[in-house]
């Protein structure tokens, strides 16, 4: 046999079983022979050389094989080949053995065993592709993935198993998914009303979702803040235009019921030494808005629940001789539930009644919106037409108001005993804020009051009785008419701070859509609406007289048949397109609708000296179903929107708090203050180690959050240990234990002294201990200040007390020397700064915070969690030596925690090569140790906190809650809450030139910078 057949033949039977004969004649001895041309035979030639590789291929065949059957059977010989460079056993080099006999036993086991082997191979799908793309790319076809039948015959049952199992995972879609099928009216309804199921859509959600940036925040969608840059442009409108603003997601609660039990029930919740109350004489006649703070029942100053504004409706209306008066709350969202709860608590209305009123118009629930999207199989794909059947088809209504509200939920409390009723209104009101100056021309432009009608006119047809039966009273008609000669002369008034603040003022008007001009222009003041200046003079001077204030808003019935009466925006177009002249006047005559609305003045910036009345405005309440009617004629009168970012802005330039952020001691803000110091960890965490700062290197011990109660408590350890080193030092220690036991007790001229304005003594010579503090201050809190640390939470409160603030903020200037005590000269009537005055406000205010105003001298802009620190006598040194002297500097810490971080990571890397294997109850101990190791934060102090008065070269008066570059003064302003105790402290040791200096450093930065502190009132 000839190279080339041999190469053949052992090309051809490679892949062959070991135990298969050959077909052919050839047989191995013969085969040996011709190859080694009589010499002793091959196998014995290559024994040594082989004997390794026919080893291997024998063990590698026994796994597959069946128990090896006869000795004589196996015997066999080698075929063996000659190739360039030697001898080799068979095409790959390894040894063929043939067997002379063969078993059909032992090789119909070994055939089955290689079968089932090869069937399984081949149904096991080993990749994630279906059965029709394993076929070649020839065979394949394109209804292969929708047609079975398309597939090979042995492919089908296969295919079909995919083609079930893949319709049991497959997701259900909707059945319109073409554009066109999309933006049906239906469809989009459908759609808009499932999705506000979670979050609560304002009227102007859609509005906003296109302009702005949304947030969900309280429960509600809100836009944060324009897509386009409108910072200073949104300052300038609130400055010298208009800012409009939706604040629909405000909560208000109703009660009803005798005056006298309202003021009875409400009473303890509020304090006449924060300012007024519910029962303020111009506010309980109906003729202005007023606001205070509410507390829990008798716990004042502690346990605050946060600030509201109240609305009174006027005594006497038309038509009214009922004794029953209805008061509304209104108040934050994240204040909701808090003031709800005790609100009924102490009008001892628990019962819940039902009310068809309150409650919003209900959703389609699932199975009636899937039956109205769903159509039956045999019209998929065919065009659907609008069948009359006036019993199957069922209208779909839109979501108008609060749509995640239950039907079956109450809403509205009664007290057995009181006869007070509390009802939850939110949601069944738009309110709109609009403010700057242009507010009134943009109000007088775009609203018209109501027309009255006659008698003559046909009044049958139309849906708006309430207005018919009103025209018919002559004295609804004459208040009307008032009210509507009032609202005019509002448009003559340059700026709405010149009206009394809070004003109220009622009014019916028209549909504003109908005198929507053609292109956006902004409107100006009208100067020949000044012209009644008897009338103008004498609105500025006593305001909206008491009966005007009247509005059938208040009227749940008419405000329901408002909502339902409205016409829609389709048919007032095709009435306008019906009109013989395009973009002439539609008149609709009685058929127009007619809101009642209520117009609500806001005062502005109230406190301090300086920009009197800025950012003053107007509130506007209307029904719901109407909030899109008003919000686009306002703005085609050149108002420009702002969001919740405009709102602290506004808040901020106010120098009034902003709720929640700025109430630390209310629920609502101690939540707010951690979920803005979570957002703000993850933030700093998600940046490398190289690209952050490390705060505690900077010396800042809290960047996220401002650590309150800790602040007040240090302030008070620090001022005990400075008094007992004073004590010691005495020559009359005994004395001086005595007088600091009894100084509090009673406050009286005996056991007290005046303080040097010039060089002061610190407040800490006069300090007492908490428990006798809280005994003979606040008896009715000793108990609370003797159980520790557990209680600090409800110890802490902020200052409220109108007399004490005017005190501190008198206190707060310079004594002499500069502008700036000439301006102050009314405050200096108060009490001197004496250790009498400063006991008598810590012994009724322990561990207070005070909200204070800062103001850079040099350049600077603060930010939130700034650090207010107390300037050393070296800095007023420097800064009296050198007045441009921008302040001192820190000196950079050290970082404990870096090499116990270091530590960490290679403790990690060990314990993760250790446990690579190991069991499951061992990878236990690993995410402990991991969870330690995340528990460090490189550049974070970890573990509890030190003294944070004393961790820095200057003592921590406080932190910054608002701040930023202010455009109305041109330089650095910011918000904050300082510690009493401290504050006292710094100015009885301050000179008196100096006084009301602090030190601002950024959480980030070394340098401290000179800025004044204010407390305004």
């Amino acid at each position: 046999m000839s190279n080339a057949k041999e190469r053949k033949h052992a090309k051809k039977m490679r892949n062959q079983p070991t135990n298969v004969t050959l077909s052919s004649g050839f047989v191995a001895d013969r085969g040996i022979k011709h190859h080694n041309e009589g010499r002793k035979p091959f196998q014995a030639q290559k024994q040594e050389r082989l004997s390794g590789t026919s080893r291997q291929w024998q063990s590698k065949l026994t796994h597959h094989s069946p128990p090896e059957p006869n000795v004589n059977e196996q015997s066999s010989s080698k075929v063996m080949f000659k190739k360039r460079g030697g001898w080799k056993a068979g095409a790959e080099g390894t040894s063929q053995e043939i067997p002379k006999y063969l078993t059909a036993s032992t090789f119909a086991q070994a055939r089955a065993a290689e079968i089932s082997a090869m069937l399984k191979a081949v149904t096991q799908k080993s990749s994630n592709s279906l059965v029709f793309q394993t076929l070649p790319r020839h065979m394949r076809r394109r209804a292969m993935s929708h047609n079975v039948k398309r597939l090979p015959r042995r492919l089908q049952e296969m295919a079909q198993k995919e083609a079930e199992k893949a319709v049991h995972q497959k997701k259900e879609h909707s059945k319109n998914k073409c554009h066109k099928a999309r933006r049906c009216h239906i469809n989009r309804m459908l759609e808009f009303n499932r999705r506000q199921k979670k979050n609560i859509w304002l009227e102007t959600h859609i509005w906003h979702a296109k302009r702005f940036h949304m947030v969900k925040k309280w429960g509600y969608c809100l836009g944060e803040r324009p897509t386009v840059k409108s910072h200073r442009a949104c300052y300038r409108a609130m400055t010298n235009h208009c800012l409009l603003q939706d604040f629909s997601y405000y909560c208000c609660l109703e009660l009803k019921g005798k005056e006298e039990e309202i003021l009875k029930a409400l009473s303890p919740m509020c304090s006449i030494d924060t300012g007024l109350t519910f029962a303020a004489v111009h506010c309980l006649s109906g003729k202005r808005q007023g606001s205070l703070v509410l507390y829990r029942a008798n716990k004042y100053p502690r346990e605050m629940l946060g600030p509201v504004t109240f609305i009174w409706k006027a005594e006497r209306t038309p038509g009214n001789t009922s004794k029953s008066r209805q008061l509304w709350i209104w108040l934050h969202p994240t204040l909701k539930w808090d003031i709800l709860e005790e609100i009924k608590t102490v009008c001892q209305c628990m019962e819940p009644i039902k009310s068809t009123v309150c409650i919003p118009d209900p959703l389609l629930i699932p199975s009636q919106e899937k039956s109205q999207t769903e159509l039956p199989d045999e019209k998929m794909g065919k065009k659907r037409k609008w069948e009359a059947d006036g019993e199957n088809t069922k209208p779909i209504k839109k979501v108008i108001g609060d749509g995640t509200r239950d039907s079956h939920q109450p809403y509205n409390w009664i007290s057995a005993t009181t006869g007070i009723i509390v009802s939850d209104l939110t949601m069944e009101m738009n309110r709109f804020r609009l403010i700057g100056p242009l507010s009134h021309s943009i109000l007088t432009e775009a609203l018209k009051a109501a027309c009255v009608h006659t008698e003559g006119e046909d009044t049958d047809k139309t849906p708006h009785h309430w207005w018919i039966e009103t025209c018919k009273n002559p004295g609804s008609v004459s208040l009307h008419h008032r009210q509507e000669a009032i609202f005019e002369l509002l448009g003559g008034i340059t700026s709405p701070a010149e009206i009394p603040a809070g004003t109220i003022l009622g009014l019916t008007v028209g549909d504003p859509r109908i005198n929507l001009p053609q292109k956006r222009s902004r409107v100006l003041p009208n100067p020949e609406k000044w012209q009644d200046t008897e009338k103008v003079r004498q609105l500025l001077l006593e305001g909206v007289p008491a009966e005007c204030t009247h509005s059938f808003i208040w009227n749940r019935a008419i405000c329901k048949s408002v909502t339902e009466n409205k016409i829609s925006d389709q048919d007032l177009n095709w009435k306008r397109s019906e009109l013989l002249v395009p973009g002439s006047q539609l008149v609709l005559g009685p058929h127009e609708s007619k809101i009642p609305i209520l117009l609500i003045q806001q005062p502005g910036k109230v406190t301090g000296d300086d920009r009197q009345g800025w950012g003053s405005g107007w509130d506007v309440l209307l029904p719901k179903g109407w909030g899109m009617a008003f919000w686009i004629p306002f703005i085609y009168r050149g108002a420009r929107v702002g969001g919740l970012k405009e709102a602290i802005l506004h808040s901020q330039y106010k120098r009034s708090p902003y709720i929640p952020g700025d109430f630390p001691d209310c629920q609502a803000g101690i939540l707010f203050a951690e979920e803005q110091a979570k957002d703000l960890l993850e933030k700093y965490k998600r940046r490398p180690p190289a690209k952050r700062p490390n705060y505690v290197k900077f010396g800042t011990l809290a960047p996220f959050c401002s650590p309150w109660e800790q602040l007040t408590r240090d302030w008070e350890s620090r001022v005990r240990a400075q008094e007992e080193s004073s004590v010691a030092s005495s020559p009359s220690g005994e004395e001086g234990d005595l007088k600091r036991v009894e100084v509090p007790c009673a406050s009286t001229p005996e056991n007290t002294h005046r303080w040097s304005d010039e060089v002061g003594t610190s407040l800490s010579d006069s300090s007492e201990p908490e428990g006798v503090m809280m005994d003979t201050g606040c008896p009715a809190q000793a108990a609370e200040w003797i159980t520790g640390q557990d209680t600090a939470g409800r110890l802490l409160c902020v200052l409220r007390s109108r007399k004490s603030l005017k005190q501190l903020s008198a206190w707060c200037g310079p004594s002499a020397g500069d502008s700036w005590a000439a301006r102050r000269a009314p405050a200096r009537r108060q009490q001197e700064l004496t250790r009498e005055a400063c006991l008598s406000i810590l012994n009724c205010f322990p561990r207070a915070l005070v909200w204070v105003s800062l103001s850079l001298l040099r350049k600077g802009s603060p930010e939130p969690h700034t650090m207010i620190c107390v300037p050393a006598k070296e800095d007023f040194l420097q800064l009296s030596q050198d007045r441009l002297y921008c302040g001192p500097k820190e000196a950079k810490h050290s970082d404990p925690f870096r090499s116990k971080i270091q530590k960490e990571k290679e403790k990690k890397k060990i314990e993760k090569r250790q446990m690579r294997g190991h069991a499951a109850s061992e990878g236990l101990a690993r995410g402990d140790s991991a969870a330690r190791h995340c528990a460090l934060t490189l550049g974070l102090w970890a573990g509890p906190l030190p003294v944070v008065t004393s961790h820095c070269s200057r003592a921590l008066l406080g932190f910054v809650t608002q701040g930023d570059f202010s455009m109305a003064v041109g330089c650095g302003e910011a918000l904050g809450f300082v510690s009493l105790t401290g504050l006292l402290d710094m100015l009885s040791s301050q000179p008196a030139t100096e006084r009301g200096l602090v030190l601002l450093r950024p959480p980030a930065s070394l340098q401290y910078r000179f800025a004044r502190i204010t407390v305004e009132v």
